[in-house]
């Protein structure tokens, strides 16, 4: 099992998620992320930084950059392969907050 699966086991259950959209300071609505093979993990790790530190904070992100694990530093080394992990570079780097705003399942 990869570091990053294991990550995954430690945080909340996204069952009641249809998605999570990422809010910039105007509202407005710069990404989602939804709950479907190939962006859970990534649902999973926003989810916990939402709920940990109320919203994608640059310190957040750098804690987000430590649960993608493996996954970060092929990231760094292939820039647009992994763009939910791009934009946790770009929150820390550039001190932004985006707001988590949760699309619940019905």
């Amino acid at each position: 099992m990869s570091q990053f699966q294991a990550n995954l086991k430690k945080l909340p259950g996204i069952s009641h998620l249809a998605a999570l959209n990422l809010l910039d300071a105007a509202g407005n609505v710069v990404a989602t992320i939804e709950n479907k093979a190939g962006s859970q993990g990534s649902l999973s790790v926003y989810n916990h930084l939402g709920q940990t530190y109320g919203a994608i904070t640059p310190d957040a992100a750098k804690k987000g950059l430590e649960l993608y694990a493996e996954h970060t530093e092929d990231a760094r080394l292939h820039p647009g392969k992994h763009p939910n992990i791009d934009r946790l570079f770009e929150v820390a780097e550039q001190k932004a907050t985006l707001r988590v705003k949760h699309v619940f399942a019905v």
